[in-house]
């Protein structure tokens, strides 16, 4: 599995920005999907995951209520709606997936930029 993210940007806070995931290969239902962000000087932190059914979600408590990850396997995209954003979302995102069932994450996307103006 290939990721590529995009849908990064400048944003005031309060804004909102809608992350896509696009992922290549043929089995893209039978992994989840997961979203990262690393923000300068900063670890690599949680930011969501879904199920590779899409059933199941869940969130890093500093987005939680405010993000939203999707999936629509019939197109291979994973998404991450951004609402009420803060200057502290500012980071690189990050999609990446694990098949099912596995804990770690073995497939990357190479990020995109999210800067939240105050």
């Amino acid at each position: 599995v290939q990721l590529q993210a995009s849908g990064g940007g400048l944003v005031q806070a309060g804004g909102s920005l809608n992350l896509s995931c696009a992922a290549s290969g043929r089995t893209f239902s039978s992994y989840d999907m997961g979203w990262f962000r690393q923000a300068p000087g900063k670890e690599r932190e949680f930011v969501a995951v879904i199920r590779w059914s899409g059933g199941i979600t869940y969130y890093g408590d500093s987005v939680k209520g405010r993000f939203t990850i999707s999936r629509v396997n019939a197109k291979n995209t994973v998404y991450l709606q951004m609402n009420s954003l803060k200057p502290e979302d500012t980071a690189v995102y990050y999609c990446a997936a694990r098949y099912s069932g596995r804990y770690d994450y073995t497939h990357w996307g190479q990020g995109t930029l999210v800067t939240v103006s105050s």
